[in-house]
């Protein structure tokens, strides 16, 4: 039985250091244009993202125009900068980030195609044996970190702030750190306001914290949709998806689902038009 079972984890073993892309492996990181980061030093392959068309995100176009303009920088090999995008929930936030490393890669052979690494918020501390895998490829890579805050005792945001800009190496040439957060310094208020009345020097203990966010040369804030641009983001989902109901209608159901939601957001705009898509019998295929 002992016997067998280490038979199997060897097997196991194997499988998952195969399917591990390695330092200067250019053809490991061909094989996709996205993987996500694990903290044994695997980077698992994503065959297909889970996005939305770019087109379909809308009342955020300004912050949609300067982040394709500064990836855009990055893939050519121009100076850029990391960036957060911060602010209300259901925004499009990720997905923005998603659509816009999609766009970029549309007219790029696949020499050139920008990567997409997310890595996971509990494996931040990790984050610098992945630069040092990235730091000697070819490609250029978007290193992506969704719903990022840290909390109480927390000490992993040292490693994310010496790879942002403290690092002896610093971040390497090809790869550019985008993270998302309804929090635009990434702390809790209640947080910063504890160590501001415990600290000696409570200029200082804040300091430190709040600096983070400060490394992130890029920031983005998303706010809450107005009732127009609700309408414009269902009215946008039914025209993709082929989602027929007269328009008097379908503002009065979307607006009815926004009030039970107490809330509108682009995540909001999209569960109706679940809801209304599943009713109606429409498939919302090509998401």
């Amino acid at each position: 039985m002992t016997e067998r079972v280490a038979r199997a984890l060897e097997v196991i073993a194997s499988h998952l250091a195969a399917a591990s892309p390695t330092p200067g492996d250019s053809d490991s990181f061909g094989s996709a244009d996205a993987f996500v980061w694990h903290p044994n030093g695997r980077l698992a392959p994503v065959p297909r993202v889970s996005r939305v068309d770019l087109g379909l995100l809308k009342g955020i176009d300004r912050m949609r125009d300067i982040l394709i303009e500064n990836t855009a920088r990055f893939a050519n090999g121009l100076p850029a900068n990391n960036a957060l995008l911060w602010g209300a929930r259901g925004m499009g936030k990720s997905s923005l980030v998603k659509a816009t490393h999609a766009s970029i890669n549309v007219d790029r052979t696949p020499p050139e195609r920008l990567k997409l690494i997310e890595i996971h918020r509990e494996d931040i501390e990790s984050l610098p044996a992945l630069m040092a895998l990235l730091r000697t490829s070819d490609f250029h890579f978007i290193v992506f970190c969704d719903d990022l805050s840290f909390d109480g005792n927390d000490a992993s945001y040292k490693s994310l702030k010496a790879v942002l800009e403290g690092g002896i190496e610093g971040r390497p040439d090809n790869v550019i750190l985008y993270a998302t957060s309804n929090r635009r310094h990434l702390l809790p208020r209640d947080m910063m306001e504890n160590e501001r009345s415990t600290a000696i020097n409570p200029g200082e203990a804040v300091e430190e914290k709040v600096s983070l966010s400060d490394r992130f040369g890029l920031w983005l804030g998303f706010h809450r949709c107005s009732q127009d641009e609700y309408l414009a983001m269902v009215k946008g989902y039914c025209g993709h998806f082929g989602i027929k109901l007269a328009e008097q209608e379908l503002e009065r159901e979307a607006l009815e689902w926004s009030t039970t939601r107490g809330s509108r957001s682009g995540r909001v705009a999209w569960q109706f038009t679940q809801e209304l898509a599943g009713r109606l019998g429409v498939r919302l295929s090509g998401k």
